[in-house]
């Protein structure tokens, strides 16, 4: 990871760089506050950001520096992305229940109609270690602090959030990863059951890239 020491030379260019490439190596948090949506904010960093820039203006500032150019093509890689314009920036492609103890992963794809996600229903074994594995593209321009929020309700009633700091990234032809730490999944006769979950995709400055639901059934077994 990038040192406070190089994040500062250069000025704005280089804040911004460390902001898009060196952030996502924050470890997910988890946090009790609901969503925006929810009525509540989420806790304010002491860091402000700088005023985020396309990649193309990144691209000119201080051309005439070649050491600094040659700093941000081994960051930002080949910057010559021309993104459909009728495509949101930031697609979530496809979210996977990593489980050793499952047969298969637990997929959703992410790509169709989300509101056929509404009716889909997966099965979480009570007590297994799981990870949330998230596919995402980035089309145009960089993406300052995404992350992935998920808020479960059970008969209407919210019961949990979860928010994963995901990071920042700039534009690629392929799809971007996103794995997060180890959750357990509830065990006990009494949260057994059907839960409702809605997921958002969201970044710091509180966009709402991508929002779907979905259903989860934690049972005694992988079969009922």
């Amino acid at each position: 990871m990038l040192g406070v020491d190089v994040c500062e030379f250069g000025g704005q260019v280089l804040e911004l760089l460390w902001l898009t490439m060196c952030y996502r190596g924050l470890m997910a948090e988890k946090e009790e506050k609901s969503i925006a949506e929810e009525g509540e904010e989420d806790a304010v960093l002491n860091y402000t950001p700088p005023a985020l820039k396309s990649l193309q203006e990144i691209t000119q500032l201080d051309k005439e520096d070649e050491s600094l150019n040659k700093y941000k093509q081994t960051l930002l890689g080949a910057v010559a992305i021309v993104g459909d314009p009728s495509l949101p920036n930031v697609q979530v492609t496809r979210l996977t229940l990593l489980s050793d103890q499952a047969q298969q992963p637990i997929s959703m794809e992410l790509t169709g109609d989300l509101e056929t996600q509404k009716k889909q229903c997966f099965t979480l074994k009570e007590g297994v270690e799981y990870r949330v594995k998230i596919h995402f593209k980035v089309n145009r321009d960089i993406v300052a602090g995404l992350k992935y929020v998920y808020v479960t309700y059970r008969t209407g009633v919210r019961v949990n959030r979860s928010v994963f700091m995901v990071g920042s990234y700039p534009p690629q032809a392929e799809e971007h990863e996103f794995i997060s730490p180890v959750e357990e999944a509830p065990k006990g006769m009494m949260v057994r059951g059907s839960y409702h979950i809605k997921s958002h995709f969201t970044d710091d400055d509180k966009t709402d890239h991508q929002s779907w639901e979905w259903n989860l059934n934690i049972k005694k077994d992988w079969s009922g």
